[in-house]
């Protein structure tokens, strides 16, 4: 298999602490320069005015981003009450709200409202399409726009500070963990609603997506000073390309099963296998990730990603 890279064939991922102003884009542009290396792709975007953890793929890492898509977030949000905005976030026109403002006791026991499963009305200005056209294009033409309502899931909504210096427009840091598709600013538009007020998000710090957490998240100073010898000074930098997948249980492979597997052909593996699983990783005689594989019944698995290229038959090799 032929690497689509420019540089050394930088292979795993890369937790980047993402900074205010740039895209996630914008930061997939940057590693892939500073790598050298053009398959690169993130695990979730953030919207430019947040920070946090932003886990960048690279080489054949890229292959298993669909795997992550679904992992829980945790985020610190800061909740302006007080005032609504057309973009439910700080970068939206405001329009006060006239009525009391809400009291500490009152948002911290609202929030027992937002855990479980909870249908939500994505903003007006996010990336949904709609017949084909991006709702925030719409919403900017000045269009209105419907989007249906979705189901998502809060495991916690915790206060960590208020500040009700200004009387009449108090804020809260709230800590939130939701399930992969929770838009936070609607969140914020949805507790200002619920308590009598009008609130929009005024800062977002992720702090966790899946297995990656900002304790093992690298400023971008860090990253480009990774590289001033050149690319291949990421490397140290990476996580390996199965990283948060270790609930894919391993099997162990012997030569002749890493030649079928690296020619995506299905197994009965000798070792056997582990246990029910929808996934599993299987792992060359040398310890490295050659594929992940899903179970077709009878205990053979079969490849679908395979990371490594095709491998003789050792048979025709000893021949």
């Amino acid at each position: 298999m032929a690497r689509s890279s420019l540089g050394p064939g930088l292979d795993g991922i890369l937790v980047v602490d993402k900074p205010i102003g740039p895209t996630s884009h914008d930061i997939v542009a940057l590693v892939r320069r500073l790598a050298a290396t053009r398959r690169v792709g993130h695990g979730g975007t953030l919207d430019p005015f947040a920070t946090g953890v932003l886990p960048v793929f690279l080489g054949q890492a890229t292959r298993v981003v669909e795997y992550h898509l679904g992992d829980r977030k945790r985020y610190t949000a800061t909740v302006c009450f007080g005032a609504a905005s057309t973009t439910d976030d700080l970068e939206g026109e405001l329009t006060p709200h006239t009525g009391p403002a809400p009291e500490r006791s009152v948002v911290e026991s609202a929030l027992n409202a937002f855990t479980g499963d909870v249908s939500q009305r994505p903003p007006a200005f996010s990336a949904i399409k709609v017949g084909g056209r991006r709702a925030y294009a719409m919403a900017r033409a000045g269009e209105e726009v419907a989007l249906r309502e979705r189901t998502v899931r809060i495991f916690a909504m915790t206060l960590l500070s208020w500040d009700d210096s200004d009387a009449d427009r108090p804020i809260a840091v709230i800590d939130v963990e939701c399930s992969a598709g929770t838009y936070v600013r609607a969140l914020a538009r949805d507790l200002g609603e619920r308590v009598g007020n009008a609130a929009y998000l005024g800062a977002l710090r992720r702090t966790m997506t899946g297995p990656f957490s900002e304790t093992i998240s690298l400023d971008l100073d860090a990253v480009r000073a990774s590289v001033a010898d050149g690319p291949d000074g990421l490397r140290a930098l990476l996580l390996p390309i199965d990283a948060g997948l270790e609930h894919f249980p391993e099997v162990a492979l012997t030569a002749d099963e890493l030649a079928a597997v690296s020619k995506g052909q299905y197994i009965r593996t000798e070792a056997g296998v582990p246990r029910d699983a929808e996934r599993y990783r299987l792992r060359a005689p040398d310890g490295s990730l050659a594929a992940i594989a899903t179970p077709v019944g009878a205990g053979r698995l079969a490849p679908d990603k395979v990371l490594v290229p095709p491998r003789p038959d050792p048979a025709s090799v000893r021949a």
